[in-house]
């Protein structure tokens, strides 16, 4: 976690406690250690946070405190709604409410004007279908994607054929009826598209692919482009 996220994630903290927090009470939710706590209360009282206290007393943030106003327009705001509401249906549990926390995050920080736009949102996503059995993979299969490790499945085509595959996934794509990983095939020796809801068992490798993320992803889109036009397996 970068140390501006720590820095809000405390923030977030502070605000749930009307009453003066340990410094270990703040360490244990947040996964730190005291003294970066107190290292971390400092830099927001440098930024104007009104944080009383101290060590072995406990600390409150005074209410009022936001960070500098974050300014959108209307269309962005729908914008920011509607893709919220679209991962939050279309997508796995955790990344579903990561979108939820991340529109939580921003309403704390816009004017009150904008905050209920937020709210008043007309723009609405229709509920998606149910994960497939293979879909509940999907978080595991992201972050190999973002450790770059290789992934052992168990694979049946669209004729109901099971393969064992290694493969070296880049990329998820998200559909309305299919989650598809971009992965160079070890068995085709090529890129291929994997639909997440045909993966019929999954182990993540702990060694990570011989090539970085970012090479492999400039060489499937100078063969495929950007769109996933090309066979499937």
């Amino acid at each position: 976690m970068s140390r501006a996220a720590r820095l809000l994630d405390l923030l977030q903290v502070f605000r749930r406690y009307k009453r003066p927090v340990s410094g270990a009470t703040l360490a244990e939710e947040l996964g730190v250690s005291l003294r970066t706590i107190y290292r971390d209360i400092e830099t927001l009282k440098a930024q104007g946070a009104a944080i009383d206290g101290e060590a072995g007393v406990g600390f409150v943030l005074k209410p009022g405190f936001m960070l500098p106003p974050l300014m959108f327009s209307e269309d962005e705001i729908e914008a920011l709604v509607l893709g919220s509401r679209w991962v939050a249906e279309r997508t796995d549990q955790p990344l579903g409410q990561a979108a939820r926390n991340a529109l939580t995050k921003i309403a704390a920080v816009l004017p009150p004007d904008l905050r209920a736009g937020l709210d008043d949102s007309t723009l609405l996503v229709g509920r998606g279908a149910p994960l497939a059995a293979g879909e509940s993979e999907l978080p595991a299969i992201r972050d190999a994607i973002r450790r770059q490790r290789k992934l052992e499945i168990s694979y049946a085509d669209v004729n109901g054929a099971c393969s064992e595959r290694v493969i070296w996934p880049i990329a998820l794509a998200f559909f309305d009826r299919a989650r598809v990983i971009v992965a160079w095939c070890e068995l085709r020796n090529d890129f291929r598209h994997f639909r997440a809801d045909r993966i019929i068992g999954l182990t993540v490798d702990a060694k990570g692919y011989p090539q970085r993320r970012a090479v492999l992803m400039k060489q499937w889109q100078a063969k495929e482009g950007i769109h996933l036009r090309s066979r499937s397996d």
